[in-house]
């Protein structure tokens, strides 16, 4: 139903500081009548967050640390006071689920982003998930949460959110039994689709964060490059559609375009097509079912010229492989793709690890951890933190080599 002008819908968003929220603020500000800010949390960006509760005046802010607090209290004395200031794990949680706020937007990058978005979840609210870790991490836990406590999950990721707008009846229980052969995720490729080899091995990270068509954070345009991306967003599909491995293709697609398809059994194609800009996904799922306008430019086919698309070379870019195998394993393993992937990420920006090492300790650590049982949040906890571990003692043993 429309949300009227007299009960607006209450907005929690996590990660208000970063690409997503600064796109979901940009929509939630065409419709001030349908939404209301009830609370805004960044990590440190203590300065930034200020700024947005200046103008917001959201019921929350949360933020990383008692000094952090300390700091965005002193900021707000004149600007928000009405803006209760609190900090850490817990508070994130809080407002997540809190009794006010209609819609969570989880936009928090990485690992951080599970144990609120999981809150936000248990507490039946309407769930706009960006922070694709939380399923890759705990998917089968997360999934039966959102059945026991009638969530609504609404995907943001654009490949994603496309499957959603190309699938009949929201999300399956079954592809097969909604007469679906397949799902296609679209790669743009990022920045190294044609980079040979020697090419790679040269790669900086101010290279790596210039995507040639989304504007995003340093970590995600890393992942796009290594296409360690879309293999996070695998793991994704297959819990969010309730698919296995076998029923996601990756297809690239360097134009940026076309943002995922379904194929049917009767050999239709479904594609949903836009701008590479996340205001479109973002706006769909705040009003979903209805539509609301997003700011984005329509689409000018008279202008845009050819659409390519050719399969991922997984022995360049070889994330997307070990993304499928840490799936088809299941258990721990996703998890532990991705802690693996956040130390080796972090290294790189950092200077310490080339760019082709990403891939190498994420395998080394898939290696070194066997795969175990997810049925436990606590096992899936512990596997992110021995994962990280093992990342960082792999990462300091290749740095003292390569300096003896």
């Amino acid at each position: 139903m429309p949300t009227s002008v007299e009960s607006p819908q209450r907005i929690t968003l996590l990660g208000a500081t970063g690409s997503i929220g600064q796109s979901t603020l940009d929509v939630l500000a065409r419709h001030p009548s349908r939404y209301r800010v009830y609370a805004l949390t960044a990590h440190r960006k203590v300065d930034a967050l200020a700024a947005l509760c200046q103008t917001w005046q959201p019921e929350v802010a949360v933020v990383a640390t008692a000094s952090d607090a300390q700091r965005l209290q002193e900021l707000l004395r004149d600007g928000a006071a009405a803006t209760t200031v609190r900090y850490g794990a817990q508070a994130l949680a809080d407002v997540a689920a809190a009794p006010a706020v209609d819609t969570v937007m989880a936009a928090i990058v990485g690992a951080a982003g599970l144990l609120p978005t999981l809150a936000a979840v248990r507490a039946g609210k309407r769930v706009l998930l960006a922070n694709k870790e939380a399923l890759v991490m705990s998917g089968a836990i997360f999934m039966e949460a959102v059945a026991e406590h009638g969530a609504t999950l609404l995907p943001i990721d654009s490949e994603h959110n496309a499957i959603f707008q190309c699938l009949p009846n929201g999300t399956p229980v079954s592809l097969t039994a909604t007469g679906i052969d397949s799902l296609v995720l679209t790669a743009s490729g990022g920045p190294f689709l044609q980079a040979s080899a020697a090419e790679l091995a040269a790669v900086t990270p101010a290279q790596a964060v210039k995507h040639p068509n989304w504007s995003m954070g340093q970590k995600i345009s890393v992942d796009s490059a290594t296409l360690m991306n879309k293999g996070l967003e695998l793991i994704e599909a297959c819990w969010l559609f309730s698919a296995t491995p076998d029923q996601v293709e990756v297809v690239v697609h360097p134009q940026s375009v076309i943002h995922s398809m379904v194929r049917y059994a009767d050999g239709s194609v479904l594609a949903q097509m836009g701008q590479p800009d996340m205001r479109t996904p973002i706006a769909h799922a705040l009003a979903w079912p209805e539509r609301i306008s997003s700011g984005v430019a329509a689409l000018d086919f008279t202008r845009m010229g050819s659409l390519s698309f050719e399969a991922p070379d997984s022995t360049r870019f070889p994330c997307l492989r070990l993304a499928r195998e840490a799936i088809c394993a299941g258990g721990t393993w996703p998890c532990v793709l991705n802690a693996a992937n956040e130390v080796a990420v972090a290294a790189f920006l950092a200077g310490e690890l080339s760019f082709q090492g990403i891939a190498e300790v994420i395998e080394a650590v898939m290696q070194q951890m066997p795969v175990r049982p997810a049925s436990e949040l606590a096992t899936i906890l512990s596997a992110d933190q021995e994962a990280r571990a093992c990342a960082t003692r792999y990462i300091a043993a290749q740095s003292a080599l390569a300096s003896d």
